[in-house]
């Protein structure tokens, strides 16, 4: 209906009708003498790229042909005024004509990347629908992500300088203007790479001085500032980078995280780092950030700046575990910029985890594995950017892709629709005849990963819509955003088909166990194990399981993302090693062949058969009684948890912490492994005469409140599972209605996050 209403105005007058111009014979015409390096980038990224598409070679000229379609591309229009910005002017006629004009060079590289995205292309052929006039300038000044060739990367590392210009071009087909490397830190070599970090530094230096790209540095000091000697070797580290680089526009010094140093120690150091940049690159700023930085320290920083207004300070980096971004606004003076440091990464253990995410992808997929956030990350952007100047995000490799495209079209528009910047994306990376649906079709798995999986019946088809989508593109078969896609709906499908199967396989464990009375305790432990082992001996969907190694090794080729230790070499099991973990049981087996051992050794046949009944009701605690496994989505029925709209560190809401003990592969029970405090727990209708007892297991102290009053406990354990129990006051009872509040323990704002308390499960128990 769409397309007939559009048809039948073109067809009224009212606007010109629209038609695809043929440019497969066009000239490309410059400006002629010596002109800035982004625009001659320009005219250099659209000749390539077409013939990168199409097997097109387009001429470059001078002069205008006296015949023939143009591209007309310079750097110095005067239709816009801000930096960063463009023209691009489609005319048809006899001959068209393409004109796209920056405000300076580096706009006409935006223009171009406009262009790439607006163009039809495919096999011999290039067209473009005419008329078409955009004018349009970016809203944020700072548009950047971070790269950095270094150990801890799951992708960067394995690049050579030619992947790295082609991943900077292809970010500033959105409006990307700033790119970070990481030259001082962790600076061990790994097996994928091929070029020391000095070579690949200058590199990609030379990279951002040919794209006119600003090229920032991210250079903690992960050492104790008060050691002379390396402080001394630092400052002649930076210093042989800084004299290396051919351009430098920005170093972020993290405060904190790495780093513990006051910045009594920090700002000296600062101070000195800026007199070498005075020498080398005189318009080069510093910029700090005060993450994890202790309230006095905070103070102090301020009080330096608003005393001394030193010149080397660009501003402030706003990052995970830093004062927020309101605050900083509202403390920081006017003359200096904020620049916000988003982790657009990580899935959990991070500044922006993933809401309402099953732990069963937790498990499996863990911290950094492929994870289009599109209408999530949009949403973060709005409610966060305006107090800043612009973001360069924290980054470890591809598989954030879609993140930085939606963050980088925002900081250019941030009212543009993430469904449109999608078919952008899906245009001019994969294939425009199927732009719509890879933009629909990455939306669906995002959706794949919010609330309980196990009812998410929503993966099964995502998996199937991609899998068409493969059959309709064999040509996208090389394609490394193609295959991140397939990835995850593979990896998605297979996730939750095992989920299903050892979720069943556990409850018929469990039912063997509550047998044990008839059957003995040996007999119920024997039976059970050989059920649990089902999930080894039968695993669920083995094609799909093959189908994600393949896919692994196709993007370890393709664009070097490591998605595994052993086998392709990542550092790290937080580091991408989602195909380690792709076996890890979704079940308690591993908890519960712990726990036979230790029923084995129990001195009786009673005591045996009396701890496997409680092993197999544990989380169903009988008629009357209710049970939560208080990070898990779909087993938390009375958990309230406000999930209004994004957050951040400094309001944090209610949500899951994901841990990953033992390098994920912690055999403890799954639900001890996910802790959250929740907004309150409510419960309705209860026995108003009966007789209550909350339990609970976590780690630490807890305080709660039951319709608003305060309960000590009775059972007080402090490690993870041990119980505490609070006897619910029969008077609470009256209303029919029992509200569970948490309030945090008092003394723990300083302690690490991991050192805090926790509730894992809660148990309203009513005895008989």
């Amino acid at each position: 209906m769409r397309k007939l209403f559009l048809a039948a105005i073109a067809a009224s007058g009212v606007f010109p009708a629209r038609a695809a111009i043929d440019l497969s014979k066009s000239t490309v015409v410059v400006r002629s003498g010596s002109l800035p390096a982004a625009e001659q980038t320009a005219a250099e990224v659209l000749v390539s790229e077409v013939a990168r598409r199409t097997g097109i070679h387009l001429r470059v000229e001078t002069h205008a042909p006296t015949s023939g379609p143009v591209i007309a591309i310079t750097g110095a229009g005067r239709q816009l005024q801000r930096p960063d910005g463009y023209h691009l002017f489609v005319k048809a006629g006899s001959p068209p004509k393409v004109s796209i004009e920056g405000s300076d060079a580096r706009g006409a590289l935006y223009g171009v990347g406009q262009f790439l995205r607006r163009v039809e292309w495919s096999a011999g052929r290039l067209a473009i629908e005419a008329p078409l006039d955009i004018s349009t300038a970016p809203a944020y000044p700072i548009r950047g992500h971070q790269l950095g060739y270094r150990t801890h990367s799951n992708t960067y590392d394995a690049w050579d300088p030619a992947q790295f210009e082609q991943q900077i071009r292809e970010l500033s087909y959105f409006g990307v203007n700033a790119v970070e490397g990481i030259p001082l830190d962790d600076e061990a070599p790994t097996p994928v790479m091929k070029f020391s970090h000095r070579q690949m530094n200058k590199a990609i230096g030379e990279i951002c001085r040919r794209y006119g790209m600003d090229y920032w540095v991210w250079v903690p000091a992960t050492f104790d500032l008060k050691e002379t000697a390396k402080r001394s070797a630092y400052l002649d580290r930076f210093r042989e980078f800084a004299t290396d680089t051919p351009t430098l526009t920005g170093v972020f010094f993290p405060g904190g995280d790495p780093g513990k140093n006051s910045p009594e120690l920090v700002i000296p150091l600062l101070e000195d780092m800026a007199k070498i940049l005075q020498t080398a690159h005189p318009q080069a700023r510093i910029w700090l950030s005060m993450q994890q930085f202790k309230p006095a320290w905070v103070d102090f920083v301020y009080r330096y700046i608003d005393e001394r207004h030193p010149m080397w300070l660009g501003g402030l980096a706003v990052g995970p575990s830093s004062p927020s971004l309101a605050e900083t606004r509202r403390r920081l003076p006017r003359e200096y910029r904020i620049r916000w440091y988003p982790d657009i990464t990580h899935n959990k253990l991070s500044q922006f985890p993933v809401a309402e995410w099953d732990q069963a992808y937790a498990l499996t997929i863990g911290r950094e594995g492929s994870n289009p956030r599109p209408a999530e990350f949009a949403a973060i952007f709005r409610r966060f950017a305006a107090y800043t100047d612009g973001f360069i995000s924290y980054s470890e490799g591809v598989h954030d892709d879609v993140n930085k495209t939606v963050f980088s079209a925002l900081a250019w528009n941030p009212e543009a629709n993430v469904r449109e910047i999608l078919v952008d994306y899906a245009r001019v990376y994969l294939k425009p005849a199927l732009a719509e649906q890879v933009a629909d079709a990455i939306l669906a798995l995002e959706v794949n990963w919010h609330g309980p999986l196990i009812d998410n019946g929503a993966v099964a088809g995502t998996w199937r819509t991609w899998r068409d989508l493969e059959q309709h593109a064999p040509d996208l078969d090389a394609n490394w955003r193609w295959q991140m896609c397939l990835l995850r709906a593979n990896y998605d499908a297979l996730v939750r088909r095992r989920l299903l199967a050892e979720s069943a396989l556990e409850t018929r464990a469990d039912d063997v166990m509550a047998d044990a009375a008839r059957i003995g305790a040996a007999a119920a432990m024997e039976r059970a194990s050989a059920i649990l082992n089902q999930a080894v001996t039968k695993p669920a969907s083995p094609e799909l399981r093959t189908r994600v190694e393949q896919l692994c090794e196709r993007l370890f080729h393709s664009i070097g993302i490591q998605t595994s230790m052993k086998k392709y070499y990542t550092t790290s099991w937080q580091h991408g090693a989602i195909l380690d973990y792709v076996d890890v049981p979704l079940n308690n087996r591993w908890w519960l062949e712990d726990e036979f051992h230790k029923v084995a050794a129990l001195p009786g046949e009673a005591q045996k058969v009396q701890r496997l009944l409680e092993l197999a009701t544990w989380e169903h605690p009988g008629a009357g009684s209710f049970y939560d496994d208080i990070g898990n989505l779909g087993k938390s029925p009375h958990v309230i948890a406000d999930g209004a709209g994004p957050s951040d560190e400094s309001e944090r809401r209610a949500e899951p912490t994901f841990w990953a003990w033992d390098q994920g592969r912690s055999r403890a029970r799954l639900s001890w492994q996910t802790t959250m405090w929740p907004t309150a727990m409510v419960y309705a209708p209860v026995d108003p005469n009966g007789v209550y007892v909350v339990r609970s297991s976590g780690y630490g102290r807890a305080v709660l409140r039951i319709n608003g009053e305060r309960v000590n406990p009775t059972l007080d354990g402090k490690q993870m599972g041990e119980f505490k129990e609070f006897p619910v006051p029969a008077k609470c009872l009256q209303a029919g209605r029992l509200v569970l509040k948490w309030e945090r323990p008092d003394g723990e704002e300083n302690l690490n996050w991991r050192e805090r308390s926790r509730l894992a499960e809660v148990w309203l128990l009513k005895k008989q």
